[in-house]
């Protein structure tokens, strides 16, 4: 008997980066036995979030996009690529260059993004090459490079673990990078004097381990780290030495933050908070040398968010905190692989391999290395110019990787009409169903994680493997090996010879190498080299990767050498600003947008997931208990969204005073248009940008909020999939067994009719005649419709004028899961089971509530239990349920439910 065949690689969630092991036995294709953290790898040391560990939830066939398909006909690899050249070759004859466009992701492999670049910058001649990368960490790159003359991350994840003070500013970390989060818990735990601060309006999972917590007023991070400059100036707080030789523009940057920040008092009133924590916070600042200022979407999505990095380094440079063990201005990726895409030129305003147009020589040193004869000149457009663009008709062609741009781009509307004014939208996707692939007019079946073949950079820096375990699906390809048929049926197959991810990637080695002689921080020239085996065989390293650092190198700007042209760092003059959305009467509430634990993106991966789907089930809008009494709105009670822009309708999630505060709400970004109704919170958000980023205010938006009324709720769950787009909202559920939805009806809807017409539809190609078991209570008109077939049940329905509050996993445990198929080997309910069934209720079933912990099955019932009857601390809980003893990331409920005890009990 063979042995299971086991295979490294590198998680495709968020930007960690940690290193995962595949175990497979040899005789199953498209099977994995386990999912379980690489020890070896030095992102997490064999940690895994909740996501990470439920990875072969998402390996399904389940809704794949199998062969190509143009104008909805499934066609042959070479018809497609075939037509796509012409396209392209037609409209940059008749428009030019820049009437095509890529829009990339951060999903996709380093070797894809470089053949993409490569295609349209050096061969098509359009630097209209953007991703949504933009979207995420365009304004920490612009930071960067305003400072430091490149895009470097200078820190490296052990500095979170060594700093004596950690500031978090904009950052979720418990939830949005949960295996590095537990690096700083564990670490924290270690040295208890270690001090972590929390900046973010809402108080979050990542307030758990936060010796302070501001809660400032939304997008008012700037004058913080003004503040944090000017209170080291007055106290002297400063390293001279290293001002005068290493950096440039000290005097100017301080004289602004000295007049965003005349005093604590003024900038309390400011941020909001009270004075006491402020103080706080600068006594810590200027007593803590070894400092880590960690920031990510709450600084980054910002219409000054360029500014509101600077204002960080800022901060780092005059007190000389960077480039030393447990010090430096860090910026947190949100993607697997937006460094690696920022690597080989991803962005629009980028060229590649960190150079931009603006480099000099680098226009004719790329033109020189890749014998380019139409090598673009001047930057592209950026995501949202680019989508605009294309409404406006200057972009006729648009090749989309690997993204959901009408879920996660603001403005849905725009986007609609973007894609419906563009003649050719091309689509590379694992799914055949998403918001964006209704655009489509062709449709290429991409290789998954797992099929997938390549490399990925996290966010220090560190590029590791992506391998691919699992044989391709179908006739799905390597994003690469598309664009490569396309370049050669360009003409331009010469320039792209590529046979394997190992060619593309010592190629790009070697133009990171290419005249670089020190000159540019990204060079991994060392690996240029590498044979096809020893590639296969890479270990995760740190670049710059050079002769005089073949082991990679652990943080940047030890030597006080920065990328600009004098070899110096450049303060830069902030004046902070606020948003430019402000609350008003017919808008009275601050939105704000961001994650939640489970999910990840626009859940075309995720969403796969019974086990993900637990923990957060449907989308919500979070807001303050007193906003919610004064509006006449309940918990799971659906409400409406609303401003300018557009609508959402969602249900409605109460928070306790200490989670959200009154004027603000929260949405999650997850879900879609697929699999809920109105729920895509970009409807909400403006396409107001940062002038140097191009990166949209995504976080930040102003609405709002009414009950929606006269409705009727209903949980159906079914063994097959049911049409609910007729509900006034409706949010399909992954289960274990059969489908799940939550909707709302009109009151005035004939139940018995919409039942019946469900199940007509859904089984009408079930020979079988089924039967009906229903249920009325006549004091308060909630009524259940069960149906048969066999006396097995394949559909069930539950109705009442107020929220349902019913143990979902029980229910969903007695359907049948397999389509409706009913054989001889499936036993028939008793008729006790079918009267509980009816009610939605037995006496000897357990009903968990909510899930809180996904590894365990742990819900809120079985915990808020366990406090009742004694349970005091999150190690007792995991004593008796188990809950938080695996990958950590539920640790902040726990403590929430025990506090909230506590509160009660007082």
């Amino acid at each position: 008997m063979m042995q299971p065949k086991a295979g490294k690689t590198t998680c495709p969630y968020c930007g960690v980066g940690c290193g995962v092991l595949l175990k497979k036995p040899t005789s199953i294709q498209g099977k994995i036995d386990s999912v379980v953290g690489d020890k070896e790898h030095p992102a997490n040391f064999g940690r895994l979030c909740v996501k990470g560990s439920n990875l072969s939830e998402t390996l399904t066939s389940d809704g794949r996009l199998a062969t190509p398909k143009v104008n909805g006909e499934n066609v042959s690899w070479s018809t497609a690529t075939d037509f796509i050249a012409k396209k392209i070759q037609q409209v940059t004859h008749d428009y030019g260059a820049d009437a095509f466009a890529f829009y990339l992701s951060g999903q996709i492999l380093t070797e894809d993004y470089y053949v993409a670049n490569k295609l349209a910058k050096g061969f098509i001649g359009t630097a209209n090459v953007d991703t949504n990368s933009r979207l995420c960490m365009a304004s920490a790159v612009v930071g960067y490079k305003r400072a430091f003359g490149s895009d470097t991350v200078p820190c490296s994840y052990e500095d979170l673990e060594c700093c004596d003070l950690l500031i978090m500013v904009g950052s979720n970390a418990a939830w949005t990078h949960p295996v590095l989060y537990q690096r700083i818990a564990a670490a924290k735990a270690l040295r208890p004097q270690m001090k972590v601060v929390v900046i973010d309006p809402r108080k979050t999972a990542t307030c758990d381990i936060a010796d302070l917590h501001l809660a400032i007023a939304p997008g008012t991070d700037a004058y913080v780290f003004s503040l944090l400059l000017a209170e080291s100036h007055r106290h002297d707080v400063l390293d001279v030495e290293f001002i005068a030789n290493k950096t440039d523009g000290y005097a100017d940057a301080l004289a602004e933050a000295i007049l965003a920040s005349p005093s604590i008092d003024v900038i309390a009133k400011t941020l909001k908070v009270d004075r006491a924590l402020l103080d706080t916070l600068v006594k810590w600042w200027l007593d803590t040398p070894k400092t880590v200022s960690f920031y990510s979407q709450g600084v980054n999505q910002s219409a000054t968010g360029v500014d509101k990095c600077n204002a960080i380094i800022n901060c780092h440079l005059a007190t000389g905190r960077i480039g030393k063990e447990g010090m430096g201005p860090f910026s947190i990726t949100g993607q697997p692989n937006a460094m690696g895409g920022r690597e080989v030129g991803g962005l629009a305003n980028q060229l590649a391999a960190h150079m931009d147009f603006t480099t000099p020589g680098a226009i004719d040193l790329v033109q020189r290395f890749w014998n380019a004869p139409n090598l673009a000149t001047e930057n592209g457009l950026k995501a949202i110019d680019m989508f605009q663009a294309m409404e406006s008709g200057k972009i006729k062609v648009i090749w989309i990787m690997s993204t959901n741009p009408m879920v996660s781009i603001p403005d849905t509307a725009q986007v609609k009409r973007a894609l419906e004014q563009c003649e050719l939208v091309i689509v590379s996707d694992c799914q055949e169903v998403t918001d964006t692939n209704a655009f489509a007019d062709v449709l290429l079946p991409a290789t998954g994680w797992s099929e997938k073949d390549g490399t990925v950079t996290n966010s220090e820096r560190r590029i590791s493997r992506q391998r691919g375990i699992l044989p391709p699906f179908a006739e799905s390809k390597h994003d690469w090996w598309a664009i490569t048929q396309v370049a050669h049926k360009m003409g331009f197959e010469s320039a792209f010879p590529y046979k394997s991810p190992h060619e593309i990637f010592i190629e790009h080695a070697a133009l990171s190498d290419f005249e670089n002689n020190g000159q540019r921080d990204f060079n991994i020239g060392a690996l240029k080299a590498l044979t096809k085996a020893e590639y296969d065989s890479l270990m995760p390293i740190q670049w710059p990767v050079t002769p005089n650092s073949l082991n990679g190198t652990q943080r940047m700007f030890s030597d006080g050498r920065f990328f600009t042209e004098n070899r110096r760092a450049k303060f830069i003059a902030i004046r902070p600003q606020k948003p430019q959305l402000e609350v008003r009467d017919r808008y009275p509430f601050v939105l704000n947008t961001g994650r939640v634990r489970d999910q990840w993106h626009t859940m075309t991966r995720t969403g796969k997931s019974p086990t993900l789907a637990n923990h957060t089930q449907e989308p919500y809008v979070e807001l303050h208990k007193t906003d919610a009494e004064r509006l006449g709105i309940t918990h799971k009670t659906l409400v409406r969204v609303f401003n300018e822009t557009g609508e959402i309708v969602v249900p409605a999630k109460v928070a306790s005073s200490w989670l959200v505060q009154q004027g603000q709400v929260f949405v999650p970004i997850h879900w879609n248009q697929a699999i809920s109704s109105k729920a895509v919170v970009s409807n909400l958000i403006s396409q107001i940008v940062d002038p140097l980023s191009g990166q949209p205010e995504s976080k930040h938006g102003v609405v709002n909020i009414e009950p929606v009324k006269n409705l009727l709720y209903g949980t159906l769950l079914s063994s097959t999939k049911l049409d609910v787009s007729d509900c006034l909202y409706h949010c399909e559920i992954k289960q274990s067994s059969g489908v799940r939805y939550e909707v709302a009806l009109d009151s005035k809807t004939q139940l018995d009719e919409f039942v019946r017409h469900q199940v007509s539809v859904a089984f009408m190609n079930e020979t079988l005649a089924g039967c009906w078991s229903e249920y009325k209570n006549t004091l308060n008109g909630d009524q259940r419709f069960v149906y048969l077939i066999k006396d097995v049940p394949v559909a069930v329905f539950y109705f009442s004028k107020t929220t349902i509050n019913l143990d979902r996993s029980w229910l969903s445990s007695l359907l049948l899961g397999s389509d409706g198929v009913i054989t001889d080997a499936i036993s028939p309910m008793s008729e006790t089971d079918k009267l509980a069934l009816s009610v939605g209720y037995v006496a000897c079933s357990e009903d968990k509530g909510q899930i809180v912990c996904s590894c365990f099955n742990v819900g809120e019932k079985q915990i808020q239990k366990a406090i009742v009857n004694g349970v005091e601390s999150v190690r007792e809980l995991g004593d008796r349920l188990q809950c938080g003893t695996n990958c950590g990331s539920c640790i902040p409920e726990l403590k929430s439910f025990l506090a909230l005890n506590n509160e009660v009990a007082l």
